[in-house]
C-alpha cells in the first residue's frame, strides 16, 4: 500500500494565473508529486521557451516535479502533426538534452513520451512495428541516464503487455529507471469489460518488467475517475483503491476539471466525460475527494470511503432522508431513529464537517442507521435509495445565495434537476411514496414592496402583524431562490399530476445543535461560532435584518408532523418559522450573544447583499391549524443551548481561554 500520491495538471501557455491557483491546493491536499507535461511543440512555439522558463522553476518550487517529454513540433514532424515522429529522430534526444541542461536542476526523474500506443499520442500507422518510436525514445534515455537523470517510460493507454514486451525486446526498457502504467477503471468504455484489477493488470507488468529490468520501478503515471454522472464518493473510493495498488508511485489524473472552452485532443466536448477528471471543479471548488484529502489525507479518505450503499432486509420499510447527513437532516434522522424507525441517510457529503454528523447518528443508532453517500444528480443511487423507502424528505440542496451567485449552473443542477430526479424516481417506483419538501422563504422575493417602519424594522400595515402567510404571491430572486422555487412547485405539481403524497415547507432561519454555521449559510451558529473564537464577523447592510428564527427540535416536529398527516396535506405548502414571538434582528442576536460569552463580537460591515431580505417573519397559522403543531422554544433559550453545545463539541478551547 502507497502511502504517498501525487496529480497529474497540464498547464497550458498562459495558464499563469492557475499554476497559483491550483499549486497551493495540491499541496494542501498532502500530495508529494506533481506531473505535468512539457510539450516538445509548444517549446518551440512563440512564447513557449519563456513560458516554460516561468513554469518549471515555479512548480518544482513548491513539490517534486516530473516532467513529461512529448508532442512533436508539426514543422519537423513526418506527419505534420505532434503524433508524428520526427523527421530526424535524434531531434527528441537533443530536446531531452535541452530541457536536462536549461531545467535538470528542478527534478530528479523525466518521463518519455506519453501513451504511446494510443493512435493521438503516437502515431503508429506510420511506425507499426515501433522501430522509430523505440530507436527515438531509446537515444533520449540512453543520454539522460548518462548525464545522471532517471528516464521514465510513458505508459501505454490502454496497457498492453504484449507491446510493453517488444519494447523489452528492443532493449528499451533496460534503460528505464521506472515504466508508467495508465488504467481509468469506471471511466472509459474501453476498460469497462478488460479491466481485470490493479493485482491482475500491474502483476502482467511486473511479470515483464522482471524478465526485461528487474530493478525497474512500476509507476502508476496516470488513472482517474470522471465524476460526470456526479458521483464523487465514488471517485474517492477509486482513489482510495488506486493507493492500495502494488505501484511505487501514484499519480492522480487530475486537480482540476478541465476549463469547459478547452478542447482535448478529439476536439471541444467530445465526451462530457473529459470535462469532469477532476478533483475540484473547473472554478476550484473542491469535489468530495479534494476536501477529504485536504482534511486529513488517507486517513480521513479511508475512513469515509468506507460508508457503502444500505443494506435493509428486504421487510423494513425505511425513511428516506436525502442530505440526511446536514444539519436538519442529522438532527430529524436523530428524532427518527431513537422512535425505532430505521433510516437511510443519502448525502453527497460536499459540506465539511457533516461527516461527524454522520459518526454521531452511527454511534447513537448503529445498524439501523444505513449511510448512502450519494448525489441526488446520479439517478441510479436515488433508485437504489427509494427502492425500498417508506417516505422521503427531501433536504438535499445547494443551500447558499452566494455560492448561486457564483455558479448558478450548478445551482440548478442541485436543486432543481436533483429534485425532479428524485420526483421521477419515486414515480417511477409506482408506489405513493410519501415526499416531504424543504423548501425556503426566499421563494417570496426581496419583499421589496412590503412597506416598513422603525429601527429593526415592522410592517406598516396591522395584517402583517402574524408575518406573511402562504397566499404571498411566488416572486424568486436570486439563482438560489429560483432554483428552490422551481423544485417547490415542481413537488406541489407532482401531487396534483401523479397523486404524489406529497408536501412543502417553506423554512425561515433554522438553527440549533449540529449546525456547521458560515458566512453563507446558518448564519445564527456562524455569529455564535465566531464569537466563541474571538474572531470578526461581516454584517452585510445595516444588522437590522428582522428574521423569525425557528430552533431545530421545532422545525423536525415539523417536518414529521407534516409527514403524519400527509394523506391530508399532500398538495399544501406550509411556512415554518419561529413566527413573531421569535422575530428578531441580527444585531439583537449579536447582543445576545454578547451577554452569553461576555465578550462583545468583532464586527466590520459591508453592503447589502443581493436578494437578502430587510424583513421576514412567516405566518405559521397554516401548519399549526393543519397539524397541532407550534413553536415551543424561545430565541433566547434556543440560543443558550447551541452556546453550549459549540463550547462542548465545537469550540472546546473557549473555556480554557476565557479562564486563562
Amino acid at each position: 500500500m502507497m502511502s504517498g500520491y501525487g496529480f497529474v495538471e497540464w498547464f497550458r501557455p498562459g495558464d499563469a494565473a492557475r499554476v497559483e491557483q491550483v499549486l497551493p491546493q495540491i499541496e494542501d491536499a498532502g500530495a508529494l508529486w506533481l506531473r505535468t507535461h512539457l510539450s516538445w511543440a509548444d517549446y518551440h512555439a512563440p512564447g513557449g521557451r519563456e513560458w516554460y522558463d516561468w513554469l518549471i522553476p515555479r512548480l518544482a518550487q513548491r513539490i517534486e516535479l516530473l516532467p513529461c517529454l512529448h508532442y512533436t513540433p508539426p514543422s519537423l514532424s513526418r506527419t505534420g502533426q505532434s503524433s508524428g515522429a520526427p523527421k530526424r529522430l535524434q531531434d527528441f534526444a537533443d530536446f531531452t538534452d535541452t530541457v536536462l541542461t536549461r531545467y535538470g536542476q528542478h527534478f530528479e526523474h523525466v518521463e518519455l513520451w506519453n501513451e504511446p500506443n494510443n493512435l493521438l499520442d503516437w502515431n503508429w500507422r506510420m511506425d507499426p512495428g515501433f522501430d522509430l518510436f523505440c530507436e527515438m525514445i531509446g537515444m533520449a534515455a540512453h543520454w539522460a541516464r548518462r548525464r545522471g537523470w532517471k528516464p521514465v517510460l510513458g505508459g501505454p493507454a490502454p496497457f498492453d503487455p504484449y507491446w510493453l514486451d517488444l519494447m523489452g525486446t528492443r532493449g528499451l526498457l533496460e534503460l528505464m529507471h521506472a515504466v508508467g502504467f495508465h488504467g481509468f477503471p469506471g471511466t472509459w468504455d474501453s476498460e469497462q469489460s478488460t479491466w481485470a484489477g490493479w493485482d491482475m493488470h500491474l502483476g502482467e507488468m511486473r511479470t515483464v518488467l522482471d524478465r526485461h529490468n528487474a530493478a525497474a520501478e512500476i509507476w502508476i503515471t496516470e488513472t482517474g475517475y470522471s465524476t460526470w454522472r456526479n458521483d464523487q464518493m465514488e471517485q474517492a473510493r477509486r482513489f482510495e483503491r488506486a493507493t492500495r495498488a502494488p505501484a511505487d508511485r501514484l499519480y492522480w489524473y487530475g486537480w482540476q476539471d478541465l476549463q469547459p472552452d478547452v478542447a482535448v485532443q478529439e476536439g471541444l466536448w467530445f465526451d462530457p466525460r473529459h470535462y469532469h477528471m477532476g478533483a475540484t471543479t473547473a472554478e476550484g471548488q473542491p469535489k468530495l475527494l479534494a476536501r477529504l484529502l485536504t482534511d486529513g489525507g488517507l486517513a480521513r479518505l479511508r475512513e469515509v470511503t468506507c460508508l457503502s450503499a444500505p443494506a435493509v432486509a428486504r421487510h423494513v420499510r425505511p425513511m428516506l432522508i436525502t442530505g440526511g447527513a446536514g444539519f436538519i437532516g442529522a438532527n430529524l434522522a436523530d428524532a427518527c431513529l431513537s422512535d425505532g424507525e430505521e433510516v437511510i441517510v443519502l448525502d453527497n457529503l460536499s459540506r465539511a464537517g457533516v461527516e461527524q454528523n454522520l459518526a454521531w447518528l452511527e454511534t447513537r443508532h448503529g445498524a439501523r442507521l444505513h449511510p448512502m453517500a450519494a448525489d441526488v444528480r446520479d439517478e441510479q443511487a436515488l433508485s437504489d435509495a427509494v427502492r425500498e423507502a417508506s417516505a422521503v424528505v427531501h433536504l438535499a440542496a445547494q443551500t447558499a445565495v452566494t455560492t448561486s451567485l457564483l455558479s448558478p449552473s450548478e445551482d440548478f443542477e442541485v436543486n432543481a434537476r436533483g429534485t425532479l430526479n428524485l420526483l421521477e424516481t419515486l414515480r417511477a417506483t409506482g408506489r405513493r411514496i410519501p415526499l416531504v419538501f424543504a423548501s425556503t422563504n426566499k421563494v417570496y422575493g426581496c419583499l421589496d414592496d412590503v412597506p416598513l417602519q422603525g429601527t429593526p424594522p415592522r410592517p406598516v400595515t396591522a395584517a402583517l402583524a402574524r408575518g406573511l402567510d402562504e397566499s404571498r404571491p411566488l416572486q424568486f430572486a436570486t439563482p438560489y431562490g429560483c432554483s428552490k422555487g422551481v423544485a417547490d412547485q415542481y413537488v406541489l405539481d407532482y401531487a396534483r399530476s401523479y397523486g404524489l403524497p406529497a408536501a412543502v415547507l417553506r423554512m425561515s432561519c433554522i438553527y440549533g445543535p449540529r449546525q456547521l454555521g458560515t458566512e453563507d449559510q446558518g448564519w445564527v451558529a456562524h455569529f455564535l461560532i465566531r464569537s466563541l473564537q474571538d474572531e470578526e464577523i461581516t454584517i452585510y447592510g445595516t444588522g437590522q435584518q428582522v428574521r423569525d428564527i425557528c430552533e431545530i427540535s421545532d422545525a423536525v416536529a415539523a417536518y414529521r408532523a407534516v409527514l403524519a398527516g400527509i394523506d391530508r396535506l399532500s398538495g399544501r405548502a406550509f411556512n415554518l418559522g419561529g413566527g413573531p414571538g421569535n422575530a428578531v434582528s441580527l444585531r439583537e442576536v449579536l447582543a445576545e450573544i454578547e451577554r452569553l460569552t461576555t465578550r462583545r463580537p468583532r464586527l466590520r460591515t459591508d453592503s447589502w447583499r443581493a436578494g437578502d431580505q430587510a424583513w421576514f417573519v412567516a405566518d405559521t397559522s397554516a401548519l399549526r391549524k393543519a397539524t397541532g403543531w407550534q413553536p415551543h422554544v424561545p430565541w433566547r433559550e434556543g440560543l443558550e443551548t447551541l452556546a453550549r453545545w459549540l463550547v462542548r463539541n465545537r469550540v472546546p478551547g473557549f473555556l480554557e481561554r476565557v479562564e486563562a
